[in-house]
C-alpha cells in the first residue's frame, strides 16, 4: 500500500513477512561500515535509513520495523521510485532469506542470521563508488574517503536522514584527479572512479539483469574493476547472495579457519571450502564477518594509509 507520507512524500507498508526479518543486519549488506554516507542504523529503535539517486533524482528512505509491517517512508524526487521498489530496498523480496545449514561451523549462525535479508538497490554506480575506494587499503580509511568525497563535491540526501549523496557521474568526469587525490583517495581509484563515471550509463544499465556471473562480467569491463570490486557492488546493491569477495585480505583466512580450522587460507581454498554452499556462498561470508569470526593473527598489524 502506498500513500503520502505523515513527514515525508511517500509511505508504503509492507507486511512484515512470516520468516525472521532483522532490519539491523538486513542493511548491514547495502552499507560500509559506521560513518557510511548514503547509511544509518539506528537499531534500538529497528530503524534504517538510506539515500539513493535513483532515475527520477535524490531521494532517502526510512525503514521502521513495526510488529506486523515494514513501514518505509521517502523524501525527495525519487520518493514515488522507491515506493514502487519498497520491498526489494528492505529485502523483501529475498526468497533465500532464512536459508540455513547444518554444517556444525555454521549451524548456531545460521538460525542467528535467518532474518539477514538482502536488499536489492535498483542503482549500480552508487555501490562502484564506495567499492573502488575502498580498493587495497583498510576499511577505516575507505570509509573516511568515501565520507569526505559526499561532503566535498556531492549534496545533502533529501528527507531528516542526515545523509548524504555521492558525486553524480557527470561531477566526477569533469573533477581533476588531484581533488581526489586530495582528500586521500590513492591515484589509481581514482582514475578508475572517473572510468566508471565515463561508463555510468553502461552501469545503470545493468541493474535490470539478473546478478550472476554474466554480470560480474560484465562490471569487470571497467578497467580498474577486478573480481572483489564487482563481488562487492552485486552484494551490495544487487542482492546476489552467492558473491563471494576474492581478493579479500582477511575472508580467505576467516572461512579456512571457521570450516577447516586453518588458521590461513587463500582465495582458491576459500572457494573449494564455500563450494558446498551455492548459491548462498556470499551469506556464509556474511555470518563469519558480523559474528566477528576471525583467524588467529600473527604479527603486527598493518599500519593505516593515508595519503598516496
Amino acid at each position: 500500500m502506498t500513500e503520502p507520507a505523515a513527514d515525508g512524500d511517500r509511505r508504503v507498508t509492507l507486511p512484515r513477512p512470516e520468516r525472521p526479518y532483522d532490519l539491523r543486519v538486513t542493511f548491514r549488506a547495502p552499507s560500509w561500515g559506521p560513518g557510511d554516507p548514503l547509511t544509518r542504523l539506528d537499531p534500538e529503535r529497528a530503524i534504517a535509513w538510506r539515500a539513493t539517486r535513483t532515475p527520477d533524482g535524490p531521494a532517502s528512505y526510512r525503514a521502521c520495523l513495526l510488529p506486523d509491517a515494514v513501514v518505509v517512508d521517502a523524501w525527495g524526487e525519487g520518493a514515488d521510485w522507491v515506493a514502487a521498489r519498497a520491498s526489494a530496498l528492505v529485502g523483501l523480496d529475498d526468497d533465500g532469506a532464512g536459508y540455513l545449514t547444518d554444517h556444525p561451523a555454521l549451524r548456531d549462525l545460521a538460525r542467528r542470521y535467518a532474518g539477514a535479508h538482502l536488499p536489492r538497490s535498483g542503482t549500480v554506480f552508487e555501490h562502484v563508488v564506495p567499492a573502488v575506494i575502498h580498493q587495497l587499503v583498510q576499511s577505516a580509511d575507505g570509509r573516511a574517503w568515501c565520507r569526505a568525497l559526499a561532503r566535498r563535491l556531492g549534496e545533502p540526501a533529501p528527507g531528516p536522514g542526515e545523509l548524504w549523496l555521492y558525486p553524480t557521474p557527470r561531477t566526477l568526469r569533469h573533477t581533476a584527479p588531484h581533488v581526489l587525490t586530495d582528500l586521500g583517495i590513492l591515484r589509481k581509484q581514482a582514475e578508475t572512479l572517473r572510468r566508471a563515471a565515463e561508463g555510468a550509463r553502461f552501469l545503470e544499465a545493468l541493474a535490470g539483469e539478473p546478478p550472476g556471473e554474466a554480470t560480474l562480467a560484465a562490471l569487470q569491463k571497467i578497467r580498474g574493476v577486478g573480481p572483489w570490486t564487482a563481488n562487492k557492488v552485486l552484494w551490495c546493491g544487487f542482492g546476489w547472495a552467492d558473491a563471494v569477495p576474492v581478493g579479500d585480505f582477511h575472508a580467505p583466512n576467516g572461512v579456512a579457519w571457521a570450516l577447516a580450522g586453518e588458521a590461513r587460507g587463500d582465495d582458491a581454498r576459500m572457494l573449494e571450502l564455500l563450494e558446498p554452499f551455492r548459491p548462498h556462498r556470499g551469506r556464509v561470508v556474511q555470518w563469519l564477518e558480523v559474528s566477528g569470526t576471525h583467524a588467529p593473527k600473527f604479527g603486527p598489524r598493518l599500519p593505516r594509509r593515508t595519503r598516496m
